[in-house]
């Protein structure tokens, strides 16, 4: 089974249960769609490149009205980027085009992951991706990268029960004994081979370098002669890959929820395991005010409680009534899902309350949402696929069982709480068909324009510390800080804390107005 979280960073959730809202906005955005045009093409930028990209570069975009009121199409880039002659893939996108009618330009979209879906998370949820400034200035455009869904896209599997297996099921034997490692290492070939087998020559190539190159053409073929950009999560990474690669080519980049690329998996899963660790003792501490909080005691022995389900899960698991059992894995996935943002905790407290009573019911609810698992056993989209091939090229792993075990004892010392369920990461890529192609490393962007940096106190994912590394990584970055909880700033709710990030970026993307100073939003 797929173990530990490594190199996780998941789209910014903003709510857990939004079906009614994003069905409402579909209903209203697809009454506009009668207005649009049936088609319209884009006007590339024509500039001058070698004569085997000029194919991809100068292809001209055929955008069609989609029953969202909005536009798709899709674009033509090379597989391998060092052989624009052969084979081809296609990337998908979809966008809002500007309110008022005269956008500043195309402002891309990336919701993280990796593998998360930029076109969904546009025709679903536009107003949680921007606010309605940047409705009005920009043509907001999702996209799906190389490997992700409505893109060529990664398959690993024709039954949704081998994905179910690979996420849900529990290892015979003790964490970290030879028994366990073994099943895991085995379990995750098998799923690599499936994935090569399903997946052909695109496993290869999914890796962030290549993406941000798609990135470049994408922005070449819609007219832009800058790139502007938000990227959210991992879309961080992405987003700093790209201005690496073509600083001349960064316009307003705006960078949310930061990845360092400095990281080795290791020390990004020792990161995130005290960062998810932080928001729970924020949790804790607020749980008192919530109805039906389980928690009584100080927030030491609230903790010890959690780690001891945990550790009866490991022991007793929980079947839900769909047959699948509730290990400590599982668990801690749909812990750490509502930590993401504050306004979920309510469902923590569903949580334990109903695991308390025996109940697998809300965790498996959780865990599902998180992976993007259907009612019926089926699934949404590739993201788990998507997310595990390129993490493995992008992430280099040591499956040494030596280290493996003595990392495990030092995250187990970090994070008491959750560092066990983050350790034996290396496992994770055991044997996969294709070497990473990325090693940690600083990138600087020199000579980029101006890069906005925003970094959350309390971040569970990507922890504050990345995001000042990165603000003083780059060459032309301004750090934003915001005090509070959860994972990613802008445009997340309506407090005079978040109206600081949203001016801040706001003011950035339709003027150019770079803070002289980071504005300390939310400082007390």
């Amino acid at each position: 089974m797929r173990h530990a979280l490594s190199g996780a960073q998941r789209r910014p959730v903003r709510a857990i249960l939004v079906a009614g809202i994003v069905g409402l906005a579909l209903v209203l955005s697809g009454c506009s769609s009668m207005f649009l045009p049936p088609t319209v093409t884009s006007t590339p930028t024509n500039e001058t490149v070698p004569a085997d990209l000029a194919p991809y570069y100068h292809q001209v975009l055929t955008w069609k009205s989609c029953s969202t009121g909005m536009q798709c199409t899709t674009a033509k880039a090379p597989l391998d980027w060092s052989k624009p002659k052969g084979a081809t893939i296609s990337l998908a996108l979809i966008r809002h085009q500007a309110t008022d009618g005269h956008p500043l330009g195309s402002l891309l979209v990336n919701p993280g992951g990796p593998g998360g879906s930029g076109y969904d998370f546009v025709r679903d949820s536009l107003t949680f991706a921007v606010d309605k400034t940047l409705e009005t200035n920009y043509d907001i455009v999702g996209f799906d990268p190389r490997g992700v869904n409505h893109s060529t896209a990664v398959k690993c599997y024709t039954n949704p029960k081998t994905l179910d297996n690979y996420i849900y099921s529990i290892p015979k034997g003790t964490m970290g004994s030879d028994q366990w490692i073994t099943e895991v290492e085995q379990q995750n070939k098998a799923f690599g081979a499936d994935c090569a087998k399903y997946t052909g020559a695109l496993l290869g190539h999914v890796d962030t370098v290549s993406a941000a190159k798609d990135l470049d053409l994408l922005r070449a073929a819609l007219g832009d002669k800058k790139l502007d950009y938000l990227g959210y999560s991992y879309g961080t990474l992405l987003g700093q890959t790209y201005a690496n690669l073509f600083p001349k080519k960064t316009g307003r980049l705006v960078l949310d929820g930061v990845v360092d690329p400095t990281v080795t998996p290791f020390e990004l899963d020792a990161d995130q395991a005290q960062g998810f660790e932080l928001d729970l003792r924020a949790f804790l501490a607020e749980c008192p005010k919530l109805k039906g909080c389980p928690f009584t005691g100080t927030i030491a022995q609230s903790e010890a409680s959690i780690r001891g389900v945990l550790n009866k899960l490991d022991v007793s698991p929980i079947r839900n009534s769909d047959g699948r059992e509730l290990g400590s894995e599982t668990m801690f996935t749909a812990i750490i899902f509502p930590l993401y943002n504050t306004s979920n905790w309510p469902y923590l407290v569903d949580l334990f309350n109903d695991v308390a009573n025996g109940s697998a019911k809300v965790a498996f609810q959780l865990a599902d949402a998180y992976n993007d698992r259907n009612s019926d056993g089926t699934y949404q989209d590739n993201e788990t696929e998507a997310f595990t091939a390129i993490n493995c090229l992008d992430y280099p792993s040591d499956s040494n069982v030596a280290t493996m075990r003595a990392q495990a004892a030092e995250l187990n010392k970090l994070a008491p709480v959750f560092g066990h369920l983050m350790a034996y990461g290396g496992t994770s890529c055991f044997d996969w068909p294709y070497q990473p192609t990325r090693t940690a490393g600083a990138l600087h962007a020199y000579g980029s324009a101006p890069i906005l940096v925003i970094g959350t106190t309390g971040d569970p994912a990507t922890p504050y510390a990345m995001a000042q590394h990165v603000a003083t990584l780059l060459q032309n970055g301004h750090l934003i800080t915001y005090h509070g909880d959860g994972h990613t700033a802008y445009n997340k709710d309506t407090t005079p804390a978040d109206e600081c990030v949203n001016t801040a970026v706001d003011n950035f993307f339709v003027h150019g107005t770079v803070p002289k100073t980071d504005p300390q939003c939310g400082a007390k």
